[in-house]
């Protein structure tokens, strides 16, 4: 049987593949940041965009608050600041919050992906689009490792196979 809305209509796509697909784009994140030298993943940058630790660190500080958020409909402070200070423990939060968002995805009501809130005391969307945000501003900002790469002169991992 279909999964259905609230109002029992069938929807394009379960919440199981929209965590599955987060979490595809989460893999693909993670060797994007095994593929870069220690030390350009913290200090390279172009025309004076941010390094791709510091972008990671960012996915890190959205993705679990958000999910926690959604789950407790309390919106912790979302802290930006660099979240790992070598490759190593870079990757090992990774794998943590990777951990953190398929345990607290498992909380979210079905009723809850329509549901309007606003996140962090300033976006007022649906949940369902807020998750969508969150997943966009990984692959925009993943793109941006796309080109470092590359100009490092490194063949970055194909972006469809996740």
């Amino acid at each position: 049987m279909a999964e259905q809305d609230g109002a029992g209509t069938p929807v394009v796509i379960t919440a199981e593949q929209l965590r599955e697909h987060w979490q595809g784009h989460r893999k693909l994140t993670r060797r994007m940041i095994e593929a870069f030298p220690e030390k350009e993943l913290f200090e390279y940058s172009i025309g004076g965009m941010r390094t791709f630790a510091q972008l990671v660190s960012e996915f890190v500080s959205m993705a679990v608050p958000t999910l926690v958020g959604v789950t407790t409909r309390q919106w912790p402070e979302s802290d930006y600041s660099d979240k790992g200070t070598t490759k190593e423990g870079l990757l090992k939060l990774w794998d943590e919050n990777t951990a953190e968002i398929d345990r607290l995805w498992k909380e979210i009501s079905l009723s809850r992906f329509q549901e309007e809130d606003t996140a962090f005391g300033q976006w007022k969307m649906q949940i369902h689009g807020l998750l969508l945000y969150v997943i966009d501003n990984e692959i925009h900002h993943r793109g941006q490792g796309y080109v470092y790469l590359r100009s490092l002169g490194i063949e970055p991992p194909p972006f469809y196979e996740r």
